[in-house]
């Protein structure tokens, strides 16, 4: 069976939002290292690997805001796609205390495999995605750990990331907080985007509305969860997107 790195969902769906998940497989594909990265399959479930519930809310997102969607198919510890290719942390080897057997020894040459095979071609997808039109909003879907291994419990329902361009992310965050059961982080639990992350290649250089929304993984663990949160927070989107767009008066 061929292994494709990406999927991509509803490729033809008319709305301007595209929505990516960088972290949405724990797959490691056969051609690395045989298929495993050398951990435990209960490690492989964690949210080391991939974004647990990740996939299901970006599924269910862009169905309710009819947009095309575009996932990964390889966990994050094979490579990761919310890096630049310069990036230190692009081949983890410890993470959250665990030690990344099949990455301890990688080359040059491995490391170009895997940007080949994976990185790349999951870049070029979200390319031409994003290039389908002239107003293209990038939501990005993450998720994160409700604790890390040694450090505080994370409070937050929901974390919006931002860079510098906050055109759309503030609108959103006024608009969650209004919501009077949720704990919303800004750049929390994650400080802003990263020099040459996701949001930087695809949607700030090139001035495109942009954010990134990270949910507690354990309010998204199963399918009914993730529809629900999607369901809730599309519209808001909608509303936020609609602020975005409103000219600001001076």
């Amino acid at each position: 069976m061929t292994y494709l790195p990406f999927e991509i969902i509803g490729a033809d769906r008319p709305s301007r939002w595209l929505v990516t998940c960088d972290h949405a497989s724990n797959c490691v594909p056969p051609f690395v290292n045989g298929g495993s990265l050398g951990l435990a399959q209960g490690d492989m479930e964690r949210h080391i690997a991939y974004d647990v519930g990740a996939a299901g809310v970006a599924r269910a997102l862009a169905k309710q805001l009819d947009a095309p969607a575009i996932l990964s198919n390889f966990s994050r510890l094979v490579i990761d796609p919310n890096r630049g290719e310069d990036d230190p942390t692009l081949l983890m080897q410890l993470y959250d205390g665990t030690v990344i057997p099949g990455n301890r020894n990688t080359d040059a040459a491995e490391r170009e495999q895997r940007l080949d095979a994976c990185y790349r071609p999951y870049h070029d997808g979200i390319d031409r995605l994003a290039s389908r039109r002239d107003d293209t909003v990038i939501l990005s879907i993450h998720s994160y750990t409700p604790q890390l291994a040694g450090r505080p419990p994370r409070p937050w329902h929901i974390g919006i990331l931002h860079a510098t361009d906050d055109r759309l992310a503030r609108p959103l965050m006024r608009r969650l907080r209004n919501e009077p059961d949720l704990c919303i982080g800004e750049n929390q639990p994650y400080g802003g985007h990263l020099p040459g992350d996701a949001i930087d290649m695809h949607a700030i250089a090139h001035g495109r509305l942009n954010v990134l929304v990270e949910f507690r993984n354990d309010l998204i663990d199963d399918e009914a969860h993730q529809h629900l949160w999607a369901n809730r927070i599309a519209p808001i989107l909608q509303a936020a997107l609609s602020d975005a767009d409103q000219p600001v008066l001076t």
